[in-house]
């Protein structure tokens, strides 16, 4: 089974890093470089998994994150918060929502995707 990942990001080096290192990892990735966009392919897709920054142009990570999880409180997927952006409120609402990972940059492709392997092992073992 396909394990797809969507990657959120305005900035094309992050985006062209993440999709390679997915990729060779054998998921299945989209990338975008707006926070609109994301939230399409999020309906439209249904992405096993989103990696988002923060600060992008169009719609927020914040309102993408927030507007996912008003619109379909149903779907339960995993959201990486993937920024630069430290500060604590940001940490304190990514906390208070739920399947959500705050990563800071420049973060570990290692850690990422062990994090990503951990998650999909407990999805295969839940359907098992």
């Amino acid at each position: 089974m396909s394990k797809r990942i969507l990657v959120a990001d305005d900035e094309p080096h992050v985006l062209r890093v993440l999709a390679h290192s997915l990729e060779r990892e054998g998921y299945e990735v989209k990338t975008v470089a707006n926070g609109a966009d994301a939230y399409e392919l999020v309906v439209q897709a249904a992405p096993d998994v989103l990696i988002t920054d923060i600060s992008m142009p169009k719609m927020t990570g914040q309102t993408l994150c927030e507007r996912i999880q008003e619109q379909m409180p149903d779907r339960q997927f995993l959201i990486f918060i993937l920024t630069s952006r430290t500060e604590i409120e940001h940490r304190e609402w990514s906390a208070a929502l739920s399947n959500v990972k705050f990563l800071e940059k420049p973060v570990s492709t290692r850690k990422l995707l062990n994090q990503l392997e951990d998650y999909f092992d407990l999805q295969d073992a839940s359907v098992a």
